[in-house]
C-alpha cells in the first residue's frame, strides 16, 4: 500500500494530499478496498474520516485523531466553520472580475440516476461562490476559483453545470466532447482554513493544482 505523506500531522488530526483517482473509504467490491482512509488507518491507527471528496478530485483532505477529535471537526464541518477553496477548469469563456459570483440553487438527489445530484427547487439550500482566475482563450476555457458555502455531494459539478460550465474530464456530468479534453476531473482542493479544535489557533493549509 502507498504511503502517505501528511501536509500536517499532529496529535489531533491530519491534513492528507489526495490524488485523483483515489477513493476516500472503502466503496464496495474487492477492487475497492484501497483508499486513502485505509492508508491512513495503515500509517495512523487512530486516523478517522471527517469529510470526503469524490474519487475523481484530487487535493486537502482533514482526518481527526481519535474518536473525539472526529466528533469535534464534524461539527466544526456542519456549523460551516471550516472554509474549504478549489480550483477548476471549466468548459467555455467566463467573464473576468474582482468580484465574486455567486450559484444559489438547490440541488437533490437525482434517484433514477444515482448517486447523480440535480438543480431541484424541492432540494437543500447549496451555494458557490466563483471567480476567474484565468481565461484560457486558446482552449475555450476558463481556470476558476470556487468556494462552496455549503457541503452537498457533487455541489460544484452540478453547480457549474447548471450555469453551463461543465469542468473539464467530468466523466458524471460533462458530454463526451468535455470528458475528451482532459485527461481526469479538473477540480482540486486547494485550501483549507479552520480553528484548530484543541487550542483554538487559526490554521490554513494550501495545496497547489496539479493542472494549469
Amino acid at each position: 500500500m502507498t504511503t502517505l505523506h501528511a501536509i500536517h500531522e499532529d496529535p489531533h488530526l491530519l491534513v492528507l494530499d489526495k490524488p485523483a483517482g483515489l477513493l476516500c473509504v472503502p466503496g464496495r467490491g474487492e477492487d475497492k478496498q484501497d483508499c486513502l482512509s485505509a492508508r491512513a488507518l495503515a500509517q495512523w491507527t487512530d486516523a478517522r474520516i471527517v469529510h470526503r471528496l469524490d474519487m475523481a478530485t484530487s487535493g486537502l483532505v482533514l482526518m481527526a485523531r481519535g474518536a473525539a477529535m472526529q466528533r469535534a471537526l464534524g461539527e466544526a464541518f456542519a456549523q460551516r466553520h471550516v472554509r474549504k477553496g478549489y480550483e477548476a477548469i471549466v468548459d467555455g469563456l467566463l467573464p473576468a472580475a474582482d468580484e465574486w459570483a455567486l450559484i444559489d440553487a438547490p440541488l437533490a438527489a437525482d434517484w433514477p440516476r444515482r448517486p447523480l445530484q440535480k438543480v431541484d427547487a424541492g432540494g437543500k439550500p447549496s451555494q458557490t461562490r466563483w471567480r476567474v482566475k484565468h481565461r484560457l482563450a486558446e482552449r475555450h476555457a476558463s481556470h476558476l476559483w470556487l468556494e462552496p458555502l455549503t457541503g452537498r455531494s457533487h455541489q460544484l459539478r452540478v453547480h457549474l453545470l447548471s450555469i453551463g460550465h461543465p469542468i473539464l474530464g467530468d466523466t458524471l456530468y460533462g458530454d463526451e466532447e468535455v470528458q475528451r479534453r482532459a485527461p481526469r476531473l479538473m477540480l482540486h482542493a486547494t485550501w483549507l482554513e479552520f480553528a484548530h479544535p484543541a487550542d483554538g489557533r487559526m490554521l490554513r493549509f494550501e495545496s497547489p493544482a496539479p493542472f494549469a
